[in-house]
């Protein structure tokens, strides 16, 4: 089985890697889509030069790697995927052979969380409107693609986690539920700046307290976002 875990960026994707990493069965691979968002825009982003030397550049190269061998011959594979690395030109068609997985989080977060990181996020950076587009073209397709919000896993992650695992035909292992300190082997090489909280974890963090302050400058990105969220919480697991 091949898993996408689509979505936007701080939104829990990485732990969500670091517990299906954990269950031993399992193959992960961090963002592969990555170095070719950043050639293909010419955006700029923290570590940019090692990113742009660490992975395939080329999508179609990237997409075929997605469907051939499982590292490690593991029954299993999670790829973990940012929606908004799928601009035009990133191939889609293989989505059609993997089980499409979408994970959401509400805007104000995701916002206050990537703005201490980047400077003034836009709406394409947070991945929402992709996020939508991509769960549409699932649906054309016939598939009926899971949705999990990260407030819930992290309400109760042993419970959301087998809901989650039960939805998409998958044993649940109690494995997921934690993981090793200081980080995963297969993380992309820009995590020193993105993943010190995650690395620091051992575990899901608890439950999110009230939702944060955004600030007036951001709120027309936040506006934006939250319709394409509304969208998809209705239809979470």
């Amino acid at each position: 089985m091949r898993i996408a875990m689509w979505s936007g960026p701080r939104n829990l994707s990485t732990a969500m890697m670091y517990a299906f990493g954990n269950r031993g069965d399992c193959a992960v691979v961090d963002e592969p889509f990555y170095a070719a968002y950043l050639a293909m825009t010419g955006l700029t982003h923290p570590m940019q030069a090692e990113i742009l030397e660490s992975q395939p550049q080329d999508a179609k190269a990237v997409a075929k790697t997605l469907l051939g061998p499982v590292p490690a011959a593991r029954p299993y594979f999670y790829q973990k995927h940012m929606t908004q690395h799928m601009i035009a030109g990133v191939p889609r068609d293989w989505m059609r052979e993997v089980t499409n997985v979408f994970l959401i989080r509400h805007p104000a977060r995701v916002i206050a969380s990537y703005a201490a990181k980047r400077e003034n996020p836009t709406l394409d950076d947070i991945g929402f409107r992709q996020q939508a587009e991509l769960f549409e073209l699932c649906q054309s397709w016939g598939q009926v693609p899971v949705v999990v919000d990260s407030h819930d896993i992290r309400e109760d992650p042993g419970a959301k986690l087998a809901q989650l695992c039960d939805a998409i035909g998958l044993p649940p292992s109690p494995k997921m539920l934690s993981w090793p300190k200081g980080g995963h082997p297969d993380d992309g090489v820009w995590a020193p700046v993105w993943y010190g909280a995650v690395w620091n974890s051992t575990g899901f963090a608890g439950a999110e307290g009230p939702l944060p302050h955004v600030p007036d400058d951001l709120r027309p990105v936040l506006d934006a976002a939250l319709p394409y969220y509304e969208a998809m919480k209705a239809q979470k697991i």
